[in-house]
């Protein structure tokens, strides 16, 4: 498939089978990841993968322990791939996603969020490309902000100064594949 036509098939799946995916894609999409863009060539993200249910479970539960409705801009994601935002009976962040890969970056470097968000975008387009079904997720931050993420990060062994700042869920979608949304005018301008 062509690059544009993945980024136009690529969609944020929220509903997963439990079937488990390789090892060896697991590998090649955190390869991708190490490929993204980032500032001046830093090469400062840390990627975690996870290849387990239960605990992929168990930090999606964290990640939704702290969800702030409030701070929504929308209420409304998807009636095909619903989210949190639309049905507060979610008990996990991750959706039942077999396997999950936390992006860390720099808790205090000026491009930590974008950088790794460049991560996740590159891991979600091989995850496509490879036949799986991906979603990222944000609230990376406040996920590991207990005991039981403290102790996660000291066993995963990662550096202090740094935290989590999103997930890609990986796993195969559960259902049909959810067709495009239109796209919104007037969200593109070339000045010349």
């Amino acid at each position: 498939m062509e690059l544009l036509d993945l980024m136009k098939y690529r969609r944020s799946i929220r509903k997963y089978q439990s079937r488990q995916i390789s090892r060896e894609d697991m590998e090649t999409i955190i390869e991708a990841g190490t490929y993204a863009p980032n500032a001046g060539g830093g090469q400062r993200s840390i990627i975690v993968g996870i290849r387990n249910l239960e605990l992929a479970e168990k930090i999606g539960k964290l990640n939704v322990a702290r969800f702030d409705r409030p701070k929504l801009s929308g209420s409304y994601v998807s009636a095909d791939q619903p989210s949190i935002i639309d049905d507060p009976t979610m008990k996990s962040g991750f959706y039942g996603a077999p396997a999950v890969c936390v992006v860390f970056a720099m808790k205090n470097f000026l491009y930590s969020v974008p950088d790794a968000f460049c991560c996740a975008e590159n891991m979600a387009l091989m995850a496509t490309e490879l036949g799986i079904s991906s979603c990222i997720v944000a609230r990376g931050e406040e996920t590991f902000d207990n005991e039981i993420g403290a102790a996660l990060l000291r066993e995963w062994n990662i550096p202090e100064n740094y935290i989590a700042r999103c997930f890609v869920l990986l796993g195969y979608c559960e259902g049909e594949y959810p067709r495009p949304k239109p796209r919104k005018a007037n969200r593109a301008k070339i000045v010349e």
